[in-house]
């Protein structure tokens, strides 16, 4: 696990830790030393904590204009214990809301499972951003049935066409318009 970084492709653009906005603004990473841990096995420490045990992120990218960010996540997404949306919406998203984000592309090809509870956090973000969205993109076929099974389905787009795109071959203006037309589509 500690060889799967984030993706570094966008770095030209955007860096969390430079941003005076982002909860990780002046953090300081190291290449060499693991801290993090997923099941006991060390991850690569360019990964962000929000004060979880099981799930880490990394926000790709944001646009204060356009009113996107773009966030990658990797371990277990758990409600049930840990309450990983309670967490991510007070310590992350409820900041980027304040600074006017209403569209969120969650990237969780690297998510490995996800144990729910119940689905107040995913309701409260959708009332949050009236007239945004969020999308999750490339997470497993399990973890997404999980979602759906908990009908989060209600409050974010996900599978079909969101779970085939090569995210890491556009830039991440193109990346975002590329979904804000598919779920355009999906909306209309």
């Amino acid at each position: 696990m500690h060889y799967v970084e984030p993706f570094y492709g966008w770095r030209g653009y955007y860096i969390s830790s430079e941003d005076p906005i982002s909860p990780f603004f002046g953090r300081e990473y190291s290449e060499f030393e693991f801290s993090n841990t997923i099941y006991n096995f060390y991850i690569h420490p360019q990964w962000d904590s929000f004060h979880s045990t099981t799930l880490f992120l990394k926000i790709l990218f944001v646009d204060y204009d356009e009113k996107y960010c773009i966030i990658e996540f990797i371990g277990e997404w758990n409600d049930a214990i840990e309450n990983d949306i309670m967490k991510l919406k007070r310590n992350l998203i409820d900041r980027l809301i304040d600074a006017g984000i209403e569209y969120y592309i969650l990237i969780g090809e690297n998510v490995l499972n996800f144990h729910y509870s119940d689905d107040c956090y995913y309701e409260e973000w959708f009332d949050d951003i009236e007239n945004g969205w969020i999308a999750m993109i490339n997470f497993h076929d399990h973890v997404s049935k999980e979602f759906q099974h908990i009908q989060i389905d209600h409050y974010v787009n996900m599978r079909g066409d969101l779970d085939e795109i090569d995210w890491r071959t556009y830039q991440p203006f193109q990346f975002f318009k590329k979904i804000h037309e598919l779920i355009t589509k999906r909306i209309g």
